[in-house]
């Protein structure tokens, strides 16, 4: 089982680069990856995206890549025309307003466009040199889902086991239900009819209310999907979705069953065990 939910960072570093990658994931319907590179890097992204997806099945990953180096080349540049055009409004702006004021070279160099700054972007290299580092961070981010994975593993595995309960303390009450059932209608009869029974007409009366107030058969689904529920966790890499599909169709069982059953023993279960599942539910939201 593994865990929406996780967490990696690594960097690594040498004389000329720093390369820093981190990586979080989130729970969510569907998969959900977003990348942020440096500036001039974005054709790389959809490397890193492929990466991801032979990662994650579901969830909002959110991967981060950081890049320092040293000696990079940079070609700046003056645009000339942008300058003039910037002079000539704030010139014509200080004749309007009657001022004597006139821009000097540093405040407009500062605005937008003048200068132009151009760094020598070799996607290649850079991909060769992030590559590593983002092999490193996602095996880390792995064994994070992983970990955090067997952690919600282990809590589920204990509320099944107090759904199992509460379905064998409502099988131990099921023939005793029955028996109920039976000798109300065999009363209802008596006070009708006396002594004079018609044997034949209580038992199939008898067999007509145990179709509609039994509870044997919902604990027998109750019990399959339960079973079916533990071989998937066990199976299924990605589970979830159909854990979360086996958990509405435990809950019907479980209201069915204390809706049919009144044995105060057996509505004690069925609260403790629309808990358990509640619980199971909230763990669910996280796993892949």
């Amino acid at each position: 089982m593994i865990s929406m939910t996780g967490y990696a960072y690594r960097e690594t570093c040498d004389a000329n680069v720093s390369v820093s990658v981190e990586i979080r994931s989130y729970n969510s319907r569907y998969l959900d990856v977003s990348v942020s590179v440096p500036s001039g890097l974005s054709a790389i992204e959809q490397n890193i995206r492929e990466y991801i997806n032979q990662t994650c099945y579901r969830g909002k990953v959110d991967v981060s890549v950081r890049i320092c180096e040293k000696n990079i080349p940079v070609k700046v540049s003056v645009n000339t025309g942008a300058a003039r055009a910037y002079k000539s409004a704030i010139e014509n702006l200080a004749r309007e307003l009657g001022l004597r004021e006139k821009p000097g070279l540093s405040q407009i160099l500062k605005l937008d466009g003048v200068i132009e700054i151009d760094k020598s972007c070799d996607n290649k290299r850079y991909w060769h040199i992030i590559e590593p580092v983002l092999h490193e961070t996602c095996a880390a981010f792995n064994d994070s889902r992983l970990k955090e994975g067997k952690h919600t593993g282990d809590d589920i595995q204990k509320h099944l086991r107090r759904i199992e309960a509460g379905r064998t303390i409502a099988e131990s009450f099921a023939a005793t239900l029955e028996k109920s059932i039976q000798e109300n209608m065999r009363s209802r009869f008596r006070e009708l009819l006396g002594e004079n029974i018609d044997e034949n007409r209580v038992m199939a009366e008898t067999a007509a209310m145990l179709v509609k107030s039994t509870i044997s058969e919902e604990i027998s689904r109750l019990g399959a999907h339960l079973q079916e529920f533990k071989s998937e966790m066990a199976n299924n890499p990605h589970p979830g979705k159909k854990l979360d599909f086996l958990c509405q169709e435990i809950n019907r069982e479980i209201n069915t069953i204390g809706s049919k059953c009144g044995i105060l023993e057996v509505s004690h279960s069925v609260v403790d065990m629309k808990d358990a599942l509640e619980n199971i539910r909230e763990q669910l939201h996280n796993v892949e």
